[in-house]
């Protein structure tokens, strides 16, 4: 009787291996059918080498019929071999065609000696082996087979074979297939050799199938056996190496000293039949988890995409391995921590480690301290990991903080013995919406968790953070280079003690401003400063205005308003790049001066703006900004900010009362002046030659010599000027005169400078300044700073502004005048201005500054001028001048009392 079956496998050129009728996707019974009366070379093992034409006399047979249907029929049977596998000894036939014919005609088989009388059909395969002899072909032909070596133990240098045919598609045959996902092939070599090896495919486990007697298999072990055997076993297929079973190197254990790889049992690669990738069929039918860490090895052609496309359409339909698996919803809306959004916009504040950052989130303003999901950086605690912790570290600041970032929660981590419950997130930047910790992986500056298989909790972005791994592991980059770094050394503190500090401040102050790195904010005013260039940290004490207090322990108690000056100075200025001002040391080595985010930013006066900070007067008084520091606390005050959340403006009104009686009148002290330079770029300020003195005479002799001296004088080639210098400058009229140099640039190869004889201000390139000779150093500059007393004029916004300048000057510039010093603030002169004229010299009405007034191109500037209320007469001249330009609509009041608000 006929029977049906598939067949599964070709043993040798006359042996089939055959699989019954399946039922439910179970694996079917098989057995062997021997084909009766040929006999076909045998195939090799690995203890014997195959027999001559074995390997083609089976492919022949392979090639013909694995995968098909056949029908046979059994003429006696043999004993069960130790698998209790039916043996059968028959002929087969396949679309009514005799494989024994078959076999014979194409001379890849021989007829055994028949020990019985010949039948029709016996005659019939005679004739056909006489032909196929006839015709050399098969076994017949006397050439023999084409030379080939048969490997079938995996290479000896597993390492080298991966390195050489990674990537590289390899014809080979499915040999075997041990479990769903792990399969033994036959790469056909391009140099016509063949060599075994075992490959897990990647991206995808099976369950694991029992090898021994009365082990079991993992639940759908077995069907996914069968699964791939129906479709791969014995097919030509296309193999991609991958990789050694461990996908990447542990960081910091390969080294120049690492041991060489040992011989592996199994590779890592991909197995493409034409119909299609087993793999992605694997999962979306429920027979195989996808493998998270092989993605970095799939990311090309986007095949990890597809198996997690099949994984969630096996989930979808809760296919076998997937029978319990829930459909998560997506974790992008919905509430994290107490109750705080998931997604959501902020700025970075703070960067911990090379993992882990606070940001503020914009929508309700409350700090967040986040772990990168998946990801783990090098650790600042290990001695090995310390210089790839602080790369990251730096790395993750000049990307992140301060700027605008997208943040998406992924997951929260619950606590766990000294580790607090985390927020673990994953964080974009940029127009592109750049996946900080992918970058982060693939510079080699962090690695990524290996996650449990059934651990959801992990970023959305996993498959490409691996992805990224490989290609750092594969460029050796960072963590993967092998290369061992010392760690930092620990930079050199030089606040510690007033006398560490005091040798530093007068090159400090040479210097300028000093690019700096704000490492951690002490109080609203006091911070820790890093100086990269030098490897030193200092502290920085703001000049020039008092914070409040913060508490430094739980005993202590801070000042009202000093924990939120050092949060906002926390947020504003902690781990960003700035520009330091350094201008003196106090007692306990504590550097005081400025410092200034974005070039122009002084954190002082946003300190001041912001109410979280006061002016400290006596401080304030010698610095540059002192006006603009006193702007700021009175718009502070205005709009009742923070520390002035109950200002009352009439109470200090009343309580300054007192004191501004108490400013006495300076005696009258005339003086002859000529002003020879006025500046606009800060409100009026002007310098004034005191003339018929001592030093306008010595001036006048000097500058005869210092003209003679510099006719003969060499250049000084290679001469580089630094602030706080007096030099010689050429003026733009090619002259030569002393200066004071402000500011230089080494890079630029020019300087700011002041010429502190007349007071006006010029940049020159450095060819144009020499060294000043000793000789012309005695005599001090003879150019003093003023501006006019009482009187300010109008603002620069103001259409009345430029008319306001062109008029002052006209009064004023070049001319001889007569000045009383009205006040002293600093090295700074108030000075009221009054023309030669020995009629009015000494009439206060007759004064410049009332002039001014009267025009309405001026305003009395109560508010820096407080000594006001010492001169009764002057200012009741000076509201009458007022009063006058109202009247006749001139200047500021052409089209009614618009008088500033002083």
């Amino acid at each position: 009787m006929s029977l049906g079956a598939i067949v599964k496998s070709v043993i040798s050129g006359d042996s089939l291996l055959l699989w019954g009728k399946s039922i439910n996707g179970q694996p079917p019974k098989e057995r062997v059918l021997h084909l009766a009366d040929i006999s076909a070379p045998r195939m090799g093992t690995s203890t014997r080498e195959d027999e001559m034409w074995a390997y083609e006399s089976r492919e022949f047979l392979r090639t013909l019929v694995v995968g098909k249907s056949i029908t046979f029929t059994t003429t006696h049977s043999l004993p069960h071999n130790s698998d209790d596998v039916e043996r059968d000894i028959g002929s087969a036939q396949i679309n009514g065609v005799d494989l024994t014919s078959e076999l014979l005609k194409n001379g890849w088989a021989k007829l055994k000696d028949l020990k019985r009388d010949h039948t029709d059909e016996d005659l019939q395969r005679i004739n056909l082996e006489k032909e196929a002899s006839t015709a050399l072909k098969g076994i017949w032909n006397s050439h023999g087979p084409k030379a080939h070596a048969v490997h079938y133990m995996m290479p000896t240098d597993s390492y080298a074979f991966v390195t050489e045919w990674k990537g590289q598609s390899i014809d080979a045959i499915v040999e075997n297939v041990k479990d769903g996902s792990t399969l033994r092939v036959r790469l056909l070599m391009p140099d016509g050799d063949h060599q075994f090896i075992n490959i897990a495919l990647a991206g995808v486990r099976c369950p694991r199938v029992s090898s021994k007697q009365g082990e079991f298999s993992e639940p759908f072990g077995e069907e996914a056996k069968f699964f791939t055997e129906f479709r791969l076993l014995q097919r030509s297929v296309r193999v991609q190496i991958l990789s050694l079973p461990s996908s990447t190197a542990t960081p910091f254990q390969v080294g120049a000293n690492a041991v060489a790889p040992p011989v592996v049992s199994i590779f890592i690669g991909t197995v493409l039949h034409p119909a299609g990738n087993v793999a992605e069929h694997l999962v979306s039918n429920g027979y195989a988890h996808v493998v998270g860490w092989h993605a970095g090895m799939l990311a090309s052609g986007g095949a990890m995409e597809r198996l997690r496309e099949a994984e969630r359409t096996a989930k979808q339909n809760h296919a076998r391995l997937y029978a319990n698996a829930s459909s998560a919803p997506a974790k992008t809306n919905g509430s994290a921590v107490n109750g705080s959004a998931r997604a959501f916009e902020a700025t970075v504040v703070r960067v911990w480690s090379a993992d882990q950052i606070s940001v503020v989130d914009k929508a309700s303003a409350k700090e967040r301290r986040l772990q990168f999901s998946s990801i783990r950086g090098p650790k600042l605690s290990d001695p090995r990991q310390a210089f790839y912790a602080q790369e990251a570290r730096e790395f993750l600041r000049k990307r992140l903080i301060g700027k605008h970032v997208k943040v998406t929660v992924d997951f929260i981590r619950p606590k766990e013995g000294d580790f607090e419950e985390r927020e673990c997130a994953t964080v974009r930047y940029g127009g592109q919406n750049v996946n900080i910790a992918e970058q982060l992986i693939e510079k080699g500056l962090a690695s990524v968790v290996r996650h449990k298989r059934d651990d959801e909790d992990r970023s959305p972005d996993y498959d490409k953070l691996m992805a990224a791994e490989q290609v750092a592991v594969t460029e050796l980059r960072g963590i993967h280079s092998g290369k061992d770094h010392p760690a930092p050394k620990q930079p050199l503190n030089i606040s510690e003690t007033h006398s560490r500090a005091a040798p530093f401040i007068n090159g400090f102050k040479r210097l300028g401003k000093i690019s700096a790195v704000v490492e951690y904010v002490a109080a609203g005013s006091r911070f820790k400063i890093f100086l990269p260039k030098d490897n030193q940290v200092l502290t920085l004490v703001l000049s020039g205005i008092r914070a409040p207090r913060t508490a430094r322990n739980s005993s202590e108690k801070s000042e009202p308003y000093g924990t939120e000056a050092s949060d906002f100075a926390t947020r504003r200025f902690m781990q960003r790049d700035v520009e330091i001002e350094v201008h003196d040391v106090d007692k306990s080595g504590g550097f005081i001066g400025a410092l200034y985010l974005n070039k122009t930013e002084n954190a002082a006066i946003t300190l001041v703006r912001e109410g979280l900070a006061t002016v400290h007067a006596y401080s304030a008084d010698g610095l540059s900004w002192a006006r603009q520091l006193n702007d700021a606390e009175e718009a502070a005050k205005k709009e009742r900010r923070n520390i002035w959340s109950d200002y009352d403006e009439q109470a200090e009104v009343i309580a300054k009362a007192p004191q501004e009686g108490d400013v006495d009148a300076l005696k009258p002290e005339y003086l002859d002046v000529i002003i020879s330079d006025v500046r606009t770029n800060n409100g009026l300020n002007f310098s004034v030659q005191i003339l018929n003195t001592e030093g306008i005479a010595s001036l006048e002799k000097l500058m005869r010599d210092f003209s003679l001296h510099h006719k003969s004088a060499p250049a000084a080639p290679g001469f580089a000027p630094k602030g706080g210098d007096l030099v010689s400058a050429k003026f733009s009229d090619g002259s030569w005169y002393r200066a004071k140099v402000r500011r230089a640039s080494p890079l630029k190869k020019e300087a700011e400078v002041t010429f502190i004889d007349y007071g006006n201000q010029d940049t020159v390139s450095f060819a144009n300044i020499r060294p000043l000779d000793a000789k012309f150093r005695s005599l001090p500059g003879q150019a003093h700073d003023a501006r006019l007393s009482f009187i300010k004029l109008v603002d620069p916004s103001s259409e009345y502004h430029p008319e306001a300048v062109d008029r002052f000057r006209t009064l004023c510039e070049g001319r001889k005048l007569i000045a009383n010093v009205d006040h002293r603030e600093g090295s700074l002169l108030h000075l009221r201005l009054m023309d030669t004229d020995p009629s009015v010299s000494h009439d206060p009405s007759a004064s410049i500054n009332a002039d001014l007034l009267r025009d309405g191109l001026a305003t009395i500037d109560r508010k820096n001028c407080r000594y006001i209320a010492a001169y009764p007469t002057v200012h009741k001249t000076l509201r009458e001048a007022t009063n006058a330009a109202k009247k006749e609509r001139q200047g500021i009041f052409e089209f009614g009392d618009v008088e500033e608000d002083d």
